[in-house]
């Protein structure tokens, strides 16, 4: 599945139309809290710029919705960022297609850089629209898309654009570039034992991931929330714990065909005030022994202990959700075995976007694991063996 790159691209005097995911978290001031995302694409970007292309960055921002308060989502303090990150300047058009941007995007020289206006303030953006995607495709020479977390989408920027593009060079950045290999190399071809760690709320939102995962892996430990809702299906008391009733079916079916992969937790970390996780009751029960008046809130230190011994074995280890409510001590301590045992482990480790991406950071091991997926949704998707049309039409390397 390897495509072709933007440093396999001559882009001397060309204008790059980069697709990008400036999606950052904004204040109320619309100060930018958190610049992680503009700092990923910085390689891509620069790719361009150093050896003397132009560059048009589009994005979406937030979820406008026409509603006259739009303009809280606009890109220009993105843009201002990214200026501070390159110590050089950086246009910004405030349109899309209209005429400041085709004006701005025809004066562009050798090195520039322009960031156009929040690509979901066209309607087009998000209906796929070709009319407009053929005027975004109009201001440039190359195409790259070096936005994984919507590569699972179908918007215009990712699929519509390269279409109207076709003939002229479509690539992907280095992010997506990154992506592809951990996500879809280590999975059609893992060192095993192949391990996947699935958490989270809901068994719904990863019912395709297990099944998937299955599949491939030599086994898939369960934890967060939806561990109850399995639990629930042997027959377990969850007393007031967060379970989706109406997947008891389910779960059992992934029970079954999982067997002995599937490994549910064998204690569980309940307290009977969430409100107040510091200062409520807390207790360990055994799996399915909750009591009617505490929720689970964490797995317990002997699964913890259990599943740390599994991950050390591990050659390939993927991890999608957290073990428990990792914001909230002592409730992070399942999450943070995990995270240790992944980190010191001599496995290739990639870490799913979206919660898992913010524990593992939280907790400062970043740093230890092989690759933290930029995009929550997509790396779900890519989990589930989907395919990405913004991707599969892009040039072959």
């Amino acid at each position: 599945m390897a495509k072709k790159t933007i440093d396999q691209v001559d882009v001397a005097g060309k204008n790059v139309l980069m697709r990008v995911d400036f999606n950052v978290p904004l204040d109320e001031n619309q100060q930018i809290t958190d610049d992680r995302r503009i700092r990923m694409a910085l390689p891509s970007i620069k790719s361009v710029i150093d050896r003397g292309g132009r560059v048009i960055l589009m994005s979406h921002l937030g979820r406008p919705a026409g509603k006259g308060d739009d303009a809280k989502f606009s890109l220009e303090p993105a843009a201002k960022q990214l200026a501070v990150l390159l110590d050089k300047p950086v246009a910004f058009a405030t349109d899309t297609v209209g005429d400041d941007a085709t004006s701005k995007a025809g004066k562009l020289a050798d090195g520039d850089v322009l960031v156009l206006e929040n690509l979901r303030f066209n309607p087009g953006e998000k209906k796929g629209d070709s009319e407009f995607a053929g005027k975004l495709a109009a201001m440039a020479d190359v195409y790259c898309n070096d936005a994984f977390g919507t590569c699972h989408r179908k918007d215009a920027s990712m699929v519509a654009v390269p279409e109207a593009m076709a003939g002229k060079p479509r690539v992907v950045g280095h992010l997506v570039a990154k992506e592809i290999a951990y996500l879809t190399d280590a999975i059609s071809n893992p060192n095993r034992p192949f391990v996947a760690i699935l958490g989270g709320a809901k068994v719904s939102d990863k019912i395709n991931v297990i099944n998937n995962l299955l599949g491939i892996c030599d086994t898939v430990l369960i934890g967060g929330a939806m561990a109850y809702t399995f639990s629930l299906a042997q027959g377990g008391k969850v007393g007031n714990s967060l379970v989706e009733k109406d997947k008891v079916d389910l779960a059992k079916e992934l029970l079954a065909k999982g067997g002995d992969k599937l490994q549910l937790p064998v204690d569980t970390h309940c307290g009977d005030d969430f409100g107040n996780i510091a200062g409520c009751n807390k207790k360990v029960v055994a799996a399915g022994e909750i009591p009617d008046d505490m929720e689970g809130l964490d797995i317990g230190p002997e699964t913890a202990k259990i599943y740390a011994d599994i991950i050390k074995n591990a050659k390939t280890v993927v991890w999608n959700g957290p073990m428990g409510v990792f914001e909230k001590p002592p409730m992070d301590a399942g999450t943070k075995a995990v995270a240790q045992a992944v980190a010191d482990s001599d496995s290739t480790s990639i870490i799913g976007g979206g919660d898992s991406a913010a524990a593992v950071d939280q907790l400062g091991f970043a740093d230890q694991v092989s690759h933290v997926s930029t995009g929550g949704g997509a790396s779900l998707a890519m989990l589930e063996g989907e395919r990405f049309a913004a991707v599969d039409l892009l040039d072959e390397a």
